[in-house]
């Protein structure tokens, strides 16, 4: 095979491969936008209510897994008369919230949701999307409460039993 025809034949093959790299990227991108749209309006929906909802906001938007510690937070209560919970709420990282406060939604490189609070504070989201694009249905499946990474599902599990 004469070399012209080597190089043109290369030259597809990486078209090809760079054409099929971007298709790959495109839903990654579609569930990051995704996520922090569900982040948001989590947050929107806790503003409106003044964190009155019940069952509380953050179980609404999360996954089976994490509603069900937190089920066994509300068992543990009814049980032993006295809360296993972190002590605070994790949506705001303060046992008083300022539901007016600015926020900021973003994503890091790990793939969470961070929302950088107005008292310089962070709450990140693990949230996780199921199906494809344009139906794919995102749901929180853990807190990370802290820089060390502590995780609330975790917390819940292993104190509210």
């Amino acid at each position: 095979m004469p070399i012209p025809k080597l190089l043109t034949l290369l030259a597809m093959g990486f078209m090809t491969i760079n054409a099929a790299t971007a298709d790959v990227t495109k839903p990654s991108q579609t569930h990051r936008a995704m996520k922090i749209t569900t982040i948001t309006k989590m947050y929107e929906q806790d503003v409106s209510n003044e964190g009155m909802d019940y069952p509380v906001v953050l179980e609404q938007y999360s996954n089976q897994d994490l509603q069900t510690a937190m089920k066994l937070e509300r068992d543990y209560f009814d049980r032993e008369q006295m809360s296993c919970h972190i002590g605070y709420d994790v949506l705001w990282n303060s046992q008083d919230p300022d539901y007016e406060q600015d926020k900021q939604f973003s994503m890091t490189e790990q793939g969470l949701v961070k929302v950088s609070l107005a008292h310089d504070s962070n709450v990140y989201y693990d949230v996780a999307c199921d199906g494809n694009r344009e139906s794919a249905e995102c749901k929180v499946a853990d807190v990370i409460l802290d820089e060390d990474g502590a995780s609330l599902k975790n917390y819940l599990l292993e104190t509210c039993r």
